[in-house]
């Protein structure tokens, strides 16, 4: 799981589906099964200190999205689809 917070930081995300993948990924590159087991021991806390942990969301904000030049999805032939009457199976 470490290497999966690590490598999903360093990618600039905190998305528990990445740190999985990432989780995963680094497990069979070691050799290890990828399975994720729960134990009845408490997670050993991480020794962070506050000032070095930078939240991701005002970073995100600041930065504008580009414009999304996609064309609008055409809705005609399902439109058609509506149109037509279900037929009975009996």
């Amino acid at each position: 799981m470490v290497a999966g917070i690590r490598a999903a930081v360093a990618a600039g995300t905190f998305n528990e589906d990445v740190i999985a993948l990432e989780a995963r990924k680094a497990a069979q590159t070691a050799g290890r099964a990828p399975t994720v087991t729960a134990g009845t021991a408490a997670p050993e806390p991480l020794d962070l200190d506050p000032a070095q942990v930078t939240p991701l969301t005002p970073r995100r904000l600041a930065r504008a999205m580009p414009a999304d030049q996609r064309p609008l999805p055409r809705l005609e032939q399902w439109d058609e689809l509506l149109q037509l009457r279900r037929k009975d199976s009996s």
